[in-house]
């Protein structure tokens, strides 16, 4: 081989063997670094455990929440749920409840359930559980533990006020109101139409009677009532009188109150004995000076077959009640006659004419030419 040749080669060699030296060198180097890499990667370590949110009963959804985790990011997570003693304690896992939700079954009631979570990053894998849910209950519709009851006096013109009790039950529970009046003995009752708040004024037509309350308790699960005890029978009455109103309604007037018929217009004022009608107009008042609405007012004239029959007639907002007569054959009954005598009664509808509080009176009218 020449000299030319020989030179060639060795800086050839020499040159190759730089170049794999380097490439050596370079690839222990890499290697070096992902093990210093490698090294300085951590497994996850639990610093704040697992915990569930959820009501513990049968249909509700729990949910985990992973805890607080040290360790190389990022961290990923796995869930197992376990279902538990009453205690809390000889725990096992639940089939297929491997999300970060889980809903409660009735193989969990009674029992307690908590969760585990596995954390796992590129260093390995660590695992903590949460502390075990109170035990699991079935849901309950509502059930009054204390009845309802009703505040106020039972006096017409007052308020009465609910007072629901106390409910057992799955909550939240909510409430629903309906006023019943009743015989005044608390009996045969029927809802007051629109009487659904939690207050109810008494009117008119609760006098004499007694009312009570039906409370409906509602939660997730259906809804169950009870029913108060009835009040005493609603008086609106002093004397037999309603209180605080200016114009009494008939039906609020009881005994010992009677009607009175206080005041008399007619028209024309003197009846003629060629007169062809006669309109009379009665004020009822009860006996504590009130004008009386809705009493039933009759009147005819004294000997009959002078005056025209007439339907009873009602008084008004203003307590007068107004009948009008056609004069008849028997009119006048003699050219001497100079008085026209009426009979008039008043009552209360649906009490008999003779009894009750009803009232009658005589009067008169004159009569000329």
């Amino acid at each position: 081989m020449s000299d030319s040749v020989k030179r060639r080669s060795l800086i050839g060699g020499a040159a190759l063997g730089i170049a794999g030296t380097l490439s050596l060198v370079l690839a222990l180097g890499l290697l070096a670094g992902s093990g210093v890499a490698a090294s300085q990667a951590t497994a996850p370590s639990n610093t704040s455990p697992p915990t569930i949110s959820g009501a513990a009963q049968k249909g509700q959804r729990l949910h985990a929440s992973p805890g607080d985790w040290n360790g190389t990011r990022p961290i990923h997570f796995a869930y197992q749920w376990q279902r538990c003693n009453a205690s809390g304690a000889s725990c096992g896992n639940i089939n297929g409840a491997t999300g970060s939700d889980y809903t409660l079954v009735q193989a969990d009631v009674g029992r307690t359930v908590r969760v585990v979570v596995m954390a796992t990053n590129s260093a390995g894998s660590s695992s903590a559980a949460s502390s075990p849910t109170a035990v699991v209950v079935a849901p309950q519709l509502p059930a009054v533990s204390v009845p309802p009851s009703i505040a106020g006096t039972a006096q017409l013109g007052a308020t009465l006020t609910a007072n629901p009790g106390t409910w057992k039950g799955s909550e939240p529970i909510t409430f629903t109101y309906q006023w019943l009046r009743c015989d005044a003995n608390g009996g045969g009752c029927g809802n007051i139409a629109g009487a659904t708040a939690s207050t109810y004024l008494l009117a008119s037509a609760d006098v004499a009677h007694a009312i009570r309350l039906r409370v409906t308790a509602h939660n997730a699960f259906g809804a169950t009532s009870a029913t108060t005890v009835p009040t005493a029978a609603v008086s609106g009455t002093a004397n037999g009188c309603p209180l605080g109103v200016k114009v009494a309604p008939v039906t609020a007037v009881v005994p010992p109150a009677r009607l009175v018929i206080d005041t008399i217009h007619f028209t024309p004022f003197v009846l003629r004995r060629t007169s062809h009608g006669l309109v009379a107009s009665f004020l009822i008042h009860n006996t504590c000076n009130q004008p009386v609405q809705g009493a039933l007012v009759y009147a005819t004239a004294v000997p009959y077959n002078q005056l025209s029959a007439t339907a009873e007639a009602t008084s008004g907002p203003d307590g007068w009640a107004t009948l009008t007569f056609r004069t008849m054959g028997g009119f006048p009954v003699s050219k001497a006659q100079q008085l026209m005598t009426l009979f008039v009664r008043a009552r209360k509808p649906g009490e008999s004419p003779l009894a009750g509080i009803s009232t009658r009176r005589l009067v008169s009218l004159h009569v000329v030419g």
